[in-house]
């Protein structure tokens, strides 16, 4: 086989971690997850200041009680997030055992990575100029709603004079500090570091703390299996509470909106089924097939770092994919793969300047999309979090980062949605890395003849 050399660095696999994932897909999950949703408005509504069934009061906390799980759902995600990421990291980066595998392998996955999020943000532009969802929006109606999120602040656009700082501040001096303060991209730094010093030692030296880290690893999937039980009641409480806080008419009225976002990444998933049927010349109804199961529980659960056991186990199982990339690519993916996220950005800022009626010029539309693509690098791959980020952007073409309440009601379903592309760009990225390093071999196997 052409893929010999690749396949014989064989590593420690997520899919040899026997946490049985796809019992839940077997559980149909994702149907659990749309039922929750349905029943999540439907209490709402009945909850809400329209109904008049309890009072104000009575309905703050019997949500407050009802949004328990999804509070408990992502604070596990969250707390297992940084060890996740950097164990996986580590222990795919030793998988490689060789530091050329490891420079050949990280040049293309970034670089793919960043094509592919170029892409997704020019889409997003693309959709939201065309479509203008925020014109369908009754604005009146609806920044009544402000005050709710009256207590997110915008960070502002980072200056040009800040960025060596900024730089610097990459490394992380104190490795707690970045774990406390979810700093994913000290996290990855951190992570490659130690990967590439593990793999420049003996293996009798580095065994010991592969072992560790593989522990690690294991100890943080058995946390994530407990955490997917959780996922329909987090989903229905959740939506719940938001429904009664912001009422069935401002939800209503941002379907547009909805459907903006939606078409965007619809998009983005044809052309990551395009790039695949280019590189590899598999089949897109295959490679549906194949990747079906990773991309339904990262819907169900909007994280990809929960889902990413799976999305190991599917790449190498199902498409094929060398563990030693397999376990590379993804856990690296699962934080700088953010296309889903950076089109979702880009959209939600532009339809937020239509409501607002912020006139967007072309300098501000390129410095939306730089910051988009920046911002979603390094951001982590938990429930939420681009609700987050979009509070730099609102600042950088003045709207108040208040602006999130009007959108905050409707964002569980895209947050789902773009999750799904994320996943699905970090299989695709397995397939066209293996596919050019198996065109690699070949080449050098020719000039040998």
């Amino acid at each position: 086989m052409i893929l010999r050399a690749i396949r014989g660095l064989q590593p420690h696999s997520l899919k040899q971690l026997n946490f049985q994932l796809i019992v839940f897909i077997r559980a149909r999950l994702w149907l659990q997850v749309l039922v929750a949703m349905f029943l999540g408005v439907a209490t709402g509504v009945l909850l809400g200041p329209s109904a008049e069934l309890v009072s104000p009061r009575a309905a703050g906390v019997i949500t407050n009680w009802l949004a328990l799980p999804g509070h408990l759902f992502l604070a596990l995600v969250q707390m297992i997030v940084i060890p996740l990421v950097f164990a996986s990291i580590v222990l795919g980066m030793a998988a490689g055992d060789n530091l050329e595998f490891l420079r050949k392998t990280g040049t293309r996955v970034v670089g793919f990575f960043l094509l592919t999020t170029i892409v997704a943000v020019i889409i997003g532009l693309t959709v939201a100029l065309v479509l203008k969802p925020g014109d369908w929006v009754d604005s009146t109606a609806l920044t009544a709603q402000v005050e709710m999120a009256s207590t997110v602040e915008s960070p502002g656009a980072p200056r040009l004079g800040d960025l060596p700082d900024q730089l610097v501040e990459l490394i992380p001096t104190n490795p707690l500090k970045a774990g406390v303060e979810q700093n994913m991209m000290q996290v990855v730094l951190m992570a490659l570091l130690v990967g590439v010093a593990l793999v420049t030692m003996a293996r009798s030296r580095a065994q010991p703390l592969l072992d560790l880290l593989a522990s690690v690893q294991e100890v943080t999937m058995v946390v994530v299996r407990w955490a997917m039980f959780l996922v329909p009641f987090a989903v229905f409480g959740l939506l719940t509470q938001i429904t009664t806080r912001l009422g069935l008419d401002a939800l209503l009225g941002m379907g547009f909106y909805v459907f903006t976002v939606l078409l965007g990444l619809a998009l983005m998933m044809i052309v990551y089924l395009f790039i695949y049927r280019v590189v590899t010349g598999g089949g897109p109804l295959q490679f549906l097939r194949a990747a079906r199961d990773a991309q339904l529980l990262a819907f169900s659960t909007s994280s990809s770092a929960a889902v990413m056991p799976l999305t190991i186990k599917t790449a190498e199982d199902k498409l094929g994919i060398a563990p030693s990339l397999s376990q590379f690519v993804i856990p690296l993916g699962t934080t700088i793969n953010m296309a889903g996220t950076a089109l979702y950005q880009v959209v939600a800022t532009l339809f937020l300047a239509q409501v607002f009626q912020v006139d967007v010029g072309l300098a501000q539309l390129l410095l939306v999309a730089v910051l988009a693509i920046g911002a979603s690098i390094g951001s982590p791959g938990t429930p939420g979090v681009g609700i987050v980020i979009l509070a730099m952007l609102l600042g950088t073409i003045g709207i108040p980062a208040a602006g999130i309440a009007l959108i905050i009601g409707v964002d569980r379903i895209l947050d789902m949605s773009r999750t799904m592309i994320n996943v699905t760009g970090d299989l695709v990225a397995c397939a066209v890395v293996q596919q050019g390093m198996a065109k690699g071999l070949t080449e050098k196997e020719a000039g040998t003849v």
